[in-house]
């Protein structure tokens, strides 16, 4: 591969992840989610682009996610517990689950194809967005959270799901707890630490998953690529407490709408590359 060649066309690539960053520091504050659903389509575009091999493509989008999901999430989730609005006991209680739900997508991370990869996040992302979209206050399930082993199968479901979207769990977590009647700011909060508890073990299983794998783009280590990591966990971290902050001053029905839109926007992405 020609050097002057490839320099040249990371350039709109570092442009690009840049502004992403930045968006996705912002919503990672606002909406617990950790930036994944902003960061894998501009990964999956520009590194096609640049020439990855289809069959890894999709695969270092999510893995790659996940690493930058780490601070991101740690820095959201500093910023909503100082506000006194996460959920610590249910984060507690899902210690074990959700890591255990990572460990398992992460197995059979290397057998899921591209395709299959963006199918459910788009399938997700939509049943989701629907629901905050026509949200009425009788679409509830409970007035309060289940015990075990319902919460616990819940926990899994949402670390093996958000592994295979490559994103912090804020989707899944966020319907949950309001489902069962939780505010909308407490679910937001909550779920930048669930963040937490799937991209750490989710990116050691990605590396893991894609150690020694063919066609890798430079830099990479298994599934996660390292040079956009770095590009990009310096801006995410930087502007996550003030996505924190909004999230703190807009109103519940303004959140629900915003992150169902946000939702659509992600969904339409991925239909679109299936079609």
């Amino acid at each position: 591969m020609d050097t002057t060649i490839t320099l040249a066309q990371l350039l709109p690539f570092a442009l690009a992840l840049i502004a992403a960053s930045a968006v996705a520091g912002i919503m990672a504050g606002i909406f617990g989610i950790g930036g994944g659903a902003i960061l894998v389509p501009v990964l999956y575009q520009f590194l096609t682009i640049l020439g990855v091999d289809q069959a890894v493509l999709m695969h270092v989008c999510i893995g790659t996610s996940l690493a930058i999901i780490i601070p991101t999430s740690y820095r959201s989730f500093k910023a909503h517990l100082k506000n006194g609005a996460v959920d610590v006991k249910l984060l507690r209680q899902w210690l074990f689950a959700v890591p255990l739900g990572v460990v398992v997508a992460s197995v059979i991370a290397a057998s899921i194809s591209s395709a299959e990869l963006r199918a459910i996040f788009a399938a997700i992302a939509v049943l989701v967005a629907m629901r905050l979209l026509f949200n009425r206050e009788n679409w509830r399930i409970g007035t309060n959270i289940p015990g075990n082993p319902t919460r616990a199968l819940v926990g899994f479901v949402v670390g093996f799901l958000s592994t295979l979207m490559g994103i912090g769990g804020g989707v899944l977590t966020n319907t949950f707890m309001t489902l069962y009647n939780r505010p909308i700011h407490q679910a937001v909060a909550t779920s930048s630490g669930v963040g937490l508890l799937i991209s750490v073990p989710a990116a050691i299983g990605f590396m893991w998953a894609g150690w020694g794998a063919e066609n890798l783009p430079p830099f990479s280590i298994g599934y996660v690529n390292f040079a956009a990591v770095i590009m990009v966990i310096p801006i995410t971290m930087l502007v996550a407490p003030l996505g924190a902050k909004l999230a703190h001053r807009l109103n519940k029905r303004q959140l629900e709408i915003g992150f169902g839109l946000f939702l659509l926007l992600v969904a339409a992405r991925y239909i679109y590359s299936l079609v």
